[in-house]
């Protein structure tokens, strides 16, 4: 239930709303979300891999196929998004203290990950129809730093110290 409301929120954003429910959900549900939304982002290439009469493995089995696909696929590309998602937020930090907002790279990794879910969403279905290049990779990266920038605004300047 919980994926169901950060998904419905993680829509919505840059929504101030949505933005401030997100911010109260835990980061071990955000961290398991982003799980699922690769895995869900990664369905189209293992089925393009199953599905592949020609190249070295056509003639695993599907266990297999599995294996190697966890290993070599999914791993890989949840270390890099994880990695991406970090150096946004890190980058949305450095935005944050420029505009001097009060907002933890925490808050920022959160609300990072949850503004990927359209554009992974997108890529999915997109994905699921005819081959995608991985240039779309900057698609993301743009549209995250604009919804970031876009929620840094939203947050409150630091009060000067007397």
């Amino acid at each position: 239930m919980i994926f169901l409301q950060a998904f419905l929120h993680s829509i919505r954003l840059p929504k101030k709303q949505a933005m401030f429910k997100l911010n109260r959900i835990g980061m071990d549900i955000t961290v398991v979300y982003m799980f699922i939304l690769i895995f869900i982002i990664s369905l189209p290439s293992f089925v393009n891999r199953l599905t592949s009469a020609e190249g070295l493995g056509a003639d695993m089995p599907f266990l297999m196929h599995l294996v190697y696909f966890f290993m070599f696929y999914y791993l890989p590309l949840t270390i890099m998004l994880f990695l991406l998602i970090s150096l946004i937020a890190y980058v949305g930090t450095l935005i944050a203290k420029a505009l001097n907002r009060k907002i933890r790279f925490s808050i920022l990794w959160k609300m990072t990950a949850y503004t990927t879910t359209i554009p992974f969403l997108v890529y999915a279905i997109v994905a699921m129809i005819f081959p995608v290049s991985d240039s779309y990779i900057w698609i993301f990266i743009i549209y995250s730093m604009l919804f970031i920038i876009k929620i840094i605004t939203v947050y409150p300047k630091r009060k000067k110290r007397k």
